[in-house]
């Protein structure tokens, strides 16, 4: 450790650096510097968190997609083990950290190479793809019939909650200004343009989370 820096930690130990010094230590621009105000964020999704059986599934990590499919499967196993009826089956997905990627459209994921950067596979194949392995299945793309659920569009069609983590979602933005070389509000209006249909950005995820179990969901960590 140089002697500057030692001394700075002695003098903030000691309480004897000022604001200006502190202020000096932030960086210029956070993700939490570009957070919209309270009011522009829906929260409307809480109202449908209805159902008798109420779970948010915490998925943190693109793991090729087994995170949405374990919360899917989960649904599923209530009704078919349980007799739940999925009327009474509430469940949020919560994309966020390094699994925001998996709230973007397969124009994104083509377009900004996440599939290779990421190193992505999928489910099915086991093998590398350049795809949202949870998105847009359909064609050459779908799955087997018995799988066919397996993806964010059916969870959703059939009554599930999905949410995508306002500040994670800034590397979406960030990918998109370095590769379109358009400023911030251009590449957040592009980026915002690339969401699957259906999902809801939310301050950040652990908001999103917590904002859940407010509303009577359990918490599971699905990634």
């Amino acid at each position: 450790m140089s002697a500057d820096r030692r001394s700075f930690l002695e003098r903030l130990a000691l309480g004897t650096v000022g604001l200006g010094a502190m202020e000096s230590l932030r960086p210029a621009s956070t993700p939490f510097d570009r957070l919209r105000p309270a009011a522009d964020w829906d929260l409307s999704w809480t109202a449908r968190v209805v159902g008798a059986r109420r779970a948010v599934y915490d998925i943190p990590e693109i793991e090729d997609g087994f995170g949405v499919w374990r919360a899917i499967l989960a649904k599923q196993q209530y009704v078919d083990v349980l007799k739940v009826a999925p009327g009474d089956i509430s469940m949020v997905m919560v994309l966020r950290h390094n699994a925001i990627s998996l709230a973007m459209n397969q124009v994104f994921w083509e377009k900004y190479n996440i599939g290779p950067d990421k190193k992505v596979k999928d489910p099915m194949t086991q093998q590398e793809t350049r795809r949202n392995p949870v998105a847009e299945r359909t064609g050459q793309w779908a799955l087997p019939a018995q799988y066919s659920a397996m993806a964010l569009e059916p969870f959703m069609a059939n009554g599930g909650i999905v949410l995508g983590c306002g500040l994670a979602f800034q590397e979406c933005i960030g990918r998109v200004a370095g590769g379109d070389k358009v400023d911030a509000a251009e590449a957040e209006k592009r980026a915002k343009a690339m969401l699957v249909p259906g999902v809801i950005l939310q301050p950040s995820g652990v908001f999103a989370a917590q904002l859940a179990q407010d509303s009577g969901c359990r918490y599971v960590r699905a990634s």
